[in-house]
């Protein structure tokens, strides 16, 4: 057995066991054979470095790689903490404490280096790493009730009950940590009451989510030296349920809790799963340069900087699917950062190339924004990346110009920060044509200050709730922008705002169908909908559609539409921006509002004229016929799914388990392996599972792809060989 402060290599050729818990501090372990920790029994290992890369350099380098080529037939190097198909069982622990040592690098060691080799962290499972509440939690309770039994939740489990409270203007958190006293169907007992109330009924509520695992990775000693982990290209494996705690190194590039650098289409297969990642110095986890991963079922908690973090805009294809990200911080600009206008302030989501699929996603308490999409350009820098594309090739690409694959069921609230949604900082107003526009379904904001930021052009946004935030739809631009049944409701202070705010300029068309406004206080001299003072393009006007309000009073100072407040600026156009509500006469009878500053007011020979409460103080309508309610988008589904291969499993009948996942723009018809139909586990194949027999002595090879509904067959299908009798 090494002893303490020892180099260890496990040459190639070499399995080792690791089947102790030691308190034994090892330097450095480079793995070139196969370090496998017992699945049956507690162990742990406190270690310096451990680096997985084939060859028998064994430097104490704790980021960069150099990866030998594997010789034929030569077994990848494998760290496996766990394995998919026999994880570390529930009530034995697996921990890997990272010590600093004297003479290592302080800016990439203590850590654990993935070159070239496989490594695997993988836990007891559980059926959901976070839920809904199921009844309110008021102040003084020591138990909470969960919208669904979970299983693999045990006493002892850290687990936090996350904050419901508008942060308008207070600092102060409302999350909270307990551990499980005790659990009871859907009730759990805490180890200490409440302080806050936490909602836990109706379309608003918190979340409870469980931090613990079986499987832990983390840093001895947090105010000395915080440890990291990092996958490099050409690297394999996955991780489920394990738990990532107090890593990450604050400031510096490079050395995050979870971090896939430069990865391109390399691990595709790869998935994070079930983990979670909290107390981070830097981020949770940062996918850079990476495609096709998915991360999915993750908490995020506590981190300095941006939580889920895509880094250098070139990322594409990968799968963010019901991850909690709570309490991501604010913290300063990296040094040599990827994307220099990134303040690195702390957002739960953050990208700059959105062709990614974001689904069931939840963000709160972040301290700047919950999503953010920002790609600002410079003289300097173009944002013209080469970018992979469905057919394989990697054309350069402006990334402004590119939509979502999916962003759907996404959720945001209780931000500390301004922003539940901001989608497009700094774009300058370039974004992705008519056919393949950004489509943002079903998403819900509430409790913040600013919910709905779309600084993006040729927008669809269907299903969307706004409650009881400062401002409702803020600072957008109004240009190809379609909206499907939106509700806003106990928002008070600017609902719908004017096109870019305090510029007042809209520069297309706005075509809403389905707004309601419910409960907005009466009072405030704000309208509900603001009008645009500049015309700019000469085209800026907006439509409504079923426009409704729901205990709502109007009054001279509160119109349904008129000028907004701060600034009003003069308008420097020779056409206004009108607002035509159609059918709000009766079928047919339009009304066209427009501002009392705009010269049209006196040169369309209009009858305008104030009608309480749909225009205030500053605005007049006038009734027109023959006004058509605007179609401004025509999308087209021309992008094939991506389909990725995450689990393969051999059971002792001789049949083959194979799961994975599917993303696509539209509607999926069908995913295959091998030739055979798959069947969907969740909706739109984002989970699918197939059954086959293969035989245990042979090797096979799997190949999987699908195609959607607009029969966009995908090309380049995910293929991999599975070795015989894998286990």
């Amino acid at each position: 057995m090494p002893g303490a402060a020892a180099r260890v290599q496990v040459r190639a050729g070499h399995t080792v066991v690791y089947d102790v818990k030691s308190d034994a501090a090892i330097r450095s372990i480079h793995i070139s054979g196969t370090l496998s920790f017992a699945a049956d029994r507690d162990t742990r290992l406190n270690v310096g470095l451990i680096k997985i890369q084939p060859g028998d350099d064994a430097s104490e380098d704790g980021f960069a790689c150099d990866v030998p080529d594997l010789k034929p037939g030569e077994a990848r190097p494998w760290l496996a903490v766990g394995t998919p198909n026999r994880p570390v069982e529930a009530g034995r622990t697996a921990v890997i404490r990272l010590v600093p040592f004297e003479g290592m690098d302080p800016q990439s060691c203590p850590a654990i280096v993935c070159c070239g080799g496989r490594m695997d962290f993988h836990g007891a499972t559980m059926n959901r790493t976070w839920v809904k509440l199921g009844e309110t939690a008021k102040k003084g309770d020591a138990a909470v009730t969960l919208a669904e039994i979970v299983a693999g939740w045990r006493p002892g489990d850290r687990v936090i009950v996350t904050a419901t409270s508008n942060h308008d203007g207070v600092k102060q958190r409302h999350t909270e940590e307990r551990m499980i006293g005790s659990i009871a169907g859907t009730k759990i007992t805490l180890d200490a009451p409440l302080e806050f109330e936490h909602l836990g009924t109706g379309d608003y509520r918190g979340e409870v989510a469980n931090l613990s695992r079986n499987v832990v990775v983390e840093s001895a000693d947090p105010a000395a030296a915080r440890g990291h982990t990092m996958y490099h290209r050409d690297s394999a494996g996955a991780i489920s349920y394990a738990e990532f705690r107090h890593l990450g190194k604050e400031g510096v590039l490079g050395r995050y809790s979870l971090h896939f650098h430069l990865v391109g289409e390399t691990m595709r297969g790869s998935s994070v799963v079930g983990a979670s990642i909290w107390d981070s110095g830097n981020r949770w986890i940062t996918i850079h340069g990476t495609n096709y991963l998915v991360v999915r079922d993750c908490v995020g908690y506590q981190s300095v900087g941006h939580g889920f973090f895509l880094e250098d805009g070139t990322e594409v294809f990968n799968v963010l699917d019901r991850n909690l990200a709570v309490q991501s911080r604010r913290g300063k600009k990296l040094p040599k950062q990827a994307l220099p206008f990134d303040q690195n302030d702390g957002a739960g989501f953050w990208w700059a190339n959105s062709l990614n699929t974001f689904t069931r996603n939840v963000s709160v308490e972040n301290d700047g924004y919950g999503f953010r999409y920002e790609a600002t350009p410079t003289s300097a820098l173009k944002l013209v990346f080469p970018v992979l594309q469905p057919d394989g090739s990697h054309p350069d690409v402006d990334i402004r110009t590119l939509p979502f694959v999916r962003f759907e069921a996404n959720e945001a609230h209780s931000e500390i920060g301004l922003y539940g949604v901001n989608l497009g900082e700094g774009v300058a107003r370039v974004g992705p044509d008519t056919r393949h526009p950004f489509v943002v379904r079903d998403t819900k904001i509430w409790n913040v200050h600013y919910a709905f930021r779309p600084q993006v052009p040729s927008l669809r946004v269907e299903n969307m709730l706004i409650h009881r935030a400062a401002y409702g739809v803020y600072h957008p631009n109004y240009d190809k922008h379609e909206y499907k049944n939106l509700t806003i409701s106990e928002t008070n202070t600017e609902p719908f705002n004017r096109g870019h705010d305090d510029d007042s300029s809209q520069f297309g068309v706005l075509a809403v169908d389905g707004l309601t406004f419910e409960g907005v206080r009466s009072g405030d001299f704000m309208p509900l909908i603001q009008i645009s003072d500049n015309n700019p393009t000469g085209s800026g006007e907006s439509h409504f559609r079923n426009l409704q309000t729901v205990r709502w009073t109007g009054s001279p100072r509160r119109a349904m539409v008129n000028l907004g407040g701060g600034p009003r600026p003069t308008p420097k156009t020779e056409k206004g921006v009108s607002i035509f509500v159609h059918d709000y006469f009766g079928p047919g009878r339009h009304a066209k509002v427009v501002s009392t500053k705009t010269r049209e007011l006196t040169s369309e020979g209009l009858d305008y004229r104030s009608e309480p409460p749909l225009t205030g103080d500053e605005s007049r309508v006038a009734e027109v016929r023959d006004v058509e309610f605007p179609k401004l988008l025509d999308p087209v589904d021309d992008l094939p799914p991506q389909t990725v291969i995450t689990h393969v499993k051999r059971l002792d009948s001789g049949k083959v388990t194979v799961r994975g996942t599917a993303s696509d723009n539209g509607t999926i018809r069908e995913v295959r392996v091998n030739g055979i139909v798959a069947s969907p586990l969740a909706d739109n194949f984002a989970e699918w599972v197939i059954v086959f027999d293969a035989s245990p002595s042979r090797e096979f090879k799997l190949s999987a792809r699908s195609i959607d509904e607009a029969r966009n067959l995908e090309l380049l299908p995910h293929e991999l060989v599975v070795a015989a009798e894998s286990k």
